[in-house]
């Protein structure tokens, strides 16, 4: 591949521009999606306590559903000319079931179809994160997946913005709309958006990297299970880091898929929400660039260390978080946090995993992360369920973030096995 120390390449660019595609479905999940669902099951006869834990029990689903399909998409993506297609279905699936939100007001149906949503989206990550390795280089993964997740952040506030416009409006009473439709209306906006800006990578990529033909299992959970055991036997630095990533990125992803749902049940208007997210995506922005540029000076492992330590104190200060300004401060802090620890933590994993098993060990690493955040929304949403305290439910995430900063530690301390095989090459 061709270095361009100007910029990113062509390709490089279509890749970032997936990340502002997707972003604008995760934005609306933290907030229009739950403000949504908390009125309509509120409305329904819905406890508040109930409809946090409801919540969180669909988000353990999802999990649920991306165990299952996690290995069997990454195991097929790593064939020959599988990669796009598998791409194109998931991004298609997704879109689909978030346009199918527009028309739901049941409060039942509404959360069975995010969460069909939310699995597609997150099996389209599976693949998305494994085509890291052919659209650029070890020596540019931490720059490229910053500016991921930094035009990612910016580029979603877009159809945030005419959403949460058209929200305001309809609230008022100035277009003749309810709030609700509005929101219905958002949704569309959001589907629309996520497959019209996949198309660019879609239309350029190439899969350059797959296993050799012949080799390897048919069967998905059994080339998923092997790619676990070769991590314990031959590449102890990512098998502690996926470990590791586990407990902390369970935890950041838990602070942020209840953001609005936990604030709302503070008794804190929408609208003010809205607009704290929305200061959340400007402030994560310019810092997800930034974390990249230090961590080609500093390396990743000083970086996400860092991160994680930004959060850990975010979940305690989260427990005595009692008005409105208290949560403004939180937002600006994650977003001083979100893009690094998210950012570096891919390209860090596509660093030191072998290039040509990139599906399969990514669905490892989404089931370690994204997918493994149910344990910490399933325990969010127990406390909750059971003391009626949102604040007493976010006590536990403090030591996801302190256990999964031990295992991260050990994984930098660990030499990479992939970086000894290519420097014998």
């Amino acid at each position: 591949m061709e270095e361009n120390k100007k910029g990113l390449t062509s390709l490089e660019k279509k890749w970032v521009l997936y990340d502002v595609a997707n972003s604008a479905f995760i934005l609306m999940v933290s907030t229009l999606i739950q403000i949504f669902f908390h009125d309509i099951a509120v409305a329904a006869g819905v406890s508040e306590p109930n409809t946090v834990a409801y919540w969180n029990y669909a988000g353990t689903a999802c999990t649920i559903a991306v165990v299952f399909l996690g290995p069997v998409f990454g195991t097929l993506a790593d064939r020959r000319r599988m990669k796009k297609q598998l791409f194109v279905f998931t991004v298609v699936a997704g879109a689909l079931c978030t346009l199918l939100l527009g028309v739901s007001t049941n409060w039942i149906f509404f959360i069975i179809i995010f969460a069909i949503a939310k699995v597609w989206y997150q099996v389209s990550l599976v693949v998305y994160d494994s085509m890291l390795n052919d659209v650029t280089t070890d020596e540019r993964a931490d720059t490229v997946s910053s500016h991921g997740y930094a035009f990612g952040y910016i580029g979603s506030v877009i159809p945030f913005i005419c959403s949460l416009i058209l929200y305001i409006l309809a609230s008022f009473g100035k277009i003749g709309i309810s709030d609700t439709v509005a929101m219905q209306i958002s949704f569309v906006i959001t589907a629309i958006w996520w497959f019209v800006f996949s198309i660019p990578l879609i239309k350029e990529y190439k899969q350059i990297r797959f296993e050799a033909e012949g080799t390897g299992e048919s069967n998905g959970f059994k080339e998923f299970f092997h790619s676990i055991a070769e991590l314990g036997r031959t590449n102890k630095k990512a098998l502690f880091f996926v470990i590791g990533f586990f407990f902390y990125i369970d935890g950041v992803y838990t602070i942020i898929d209840n953001a609005s749902i936990y604030a709302k049940s503070l008794g804190l208007a929408s609208t003010g929400l809205l607009l704290a997210l929305l200061v959340t995506q400007f402030v994560a922005f310019p810092c997800a660039i930034i974390t990249g540029k230090m961590a080609k000076k500093w390396g990743s492992e000083i970086i996400i260390s860092v991160c994680i330590l930004g959060y850990t104190a975010i979940a305690i200060l989260a427990f005595f978080m009692s008005n409105q300004i208290h949560f403004w401060i939180l937002c600006v802090m994650v977003g001083l946090f979100q893009g690094g620890i998210q950012a570096l933590s891919r390209s860090y994993f596509a660093k030191i995993i072998p290039k040509e098993k990139s599906g399969q060990y990514f669905s490892i690493f989404d089931i370690f992360g994204k997918g493994a955040s149910a344990l910490g929304a399933f325990i969010f949403g127990f406390i909750t369920n059971v003391t009626g305290n949102q604040h007493i439910g976010i006590l536990p995430i403090v030591f996801f973030f302190v256990i999964g900063f031990a295992f991260f530690r050990k994984s930098w301390k660990t030499e990479s096995v992939v970086s000894k095989e290519e420097s014998a090459a």
